[in-house]
């Protein structure tokens, strides 16, 4: 299973296979146990021995790691996870409003919003489908709807610009 590690604005690849492990690409020798009622436990990393704190934190894939001293927030998501997220737009940071796009050839189900309407950010803009399957697109950030380029029943390809935001909302 392959997952990807964001800490610190950079992103790690980590992939697992039995007891296999690879960092980037990197066979790592890990071997994590867990503390018996509390959350503490060790992990042995490359013979070297290191206490470990991992805290689930306040959404889905966001863990609170302590280690030999020190913290970090990250975020963990698997392969799946991912590629929804970069095919929906849907994001967990505010940056900002970017235009939605298809994220595939397929054909506008229904539009949520209008121009001039106030979106937040993962809102749920339009909805295509694709492949036989209905996909909800969001918008990455908060802003006001400036403009609709699609209707339902509309066929998109790949990039197509479906929804533009100006700043501002909510």
């Amino acid at each position: 299973m392959r997952y990807f590690v964001e800490i610190e604005g950079r992103t790690i690849e980590v992939d697992l296979d039995g007891d296999r492990v690879a960092v980037d690409g990197i066979a790592m020798d890990v071997d994590l146990r867990a503390g018996s009622g509390t959350r503490l436990g060790h992990m042995l990393l490359n013979g070297r021995s290191w206490p470990l704190n991992a805290a689930q934190g306040g959404r889905p894939g966001i863990w609170t790691l302590q280690i030999a001293g020190r913290t970090w927030e990250v975020e963990v998501l698997d392969e799946r996870t991912r590629a929804i997220r970069e095919m929906t737009g849907a994001t967990p940071s505010n940056r900002g409003p970017r235009p939605v796009r298809a994220p595939m050839p397929g054909l506008v189900v229904r539009v949520t919003v209008v121009p001039g309407q106030s979106v937040r950010p993962g809102q749920g803009v339009v909805i295509v489908e694709a492949m036989k399957m209905e996909n909800e697109l969001k918008a990455d950030g908060g802003g006001i709807v400036s403009r609709v380029l699609v209707s339902p029943g509309q066929a998109v390809e790949k990039g197509a610009v479906l929804i533009e935001f100006s700043s501002g909302g909510a």
